[in-house]
């Protein structure tokens, strides 16, 4: 997957899930900060990216994750590591 392909993935996971306007998201978008995610809802934001992308993230990628484009990197890592 590219890097855009993925912060489709995430962006539509936020809207979805969280109820998040698109337009809101950037790159440098917090999730915890600007979106108010908390443990709970990042739980559920990795099962959907896996269910999307089939990229399991492990708890311990996302605490180093603090906003879009960390994600995006994480799943990046992973998606280059199984290929």
């Amino acid at each position: 997957m590219t890097e855009q392909e993925i912060q489709i993935v995430l962006v539509n996971a936020l809207e979805t899930l969280f109820e998040v306007d698109p337009n809101k998201v950037t790159l440098d978008t917090n999730l915890y900060q600007d979106l108010e995610i908390d443990s709970i809802d990042a739980i559920d934001l990795i099962d959907h990216i896996k269910r999307e992308t089939g990229y399991k993230l492990q708890a311990e990628d996302f605490r180093n994750v603090r906003t879009v484009a960390d994600v995006i990197q994480a799943v990046l890592k992973i998606s280059q590591n199984t290929e």
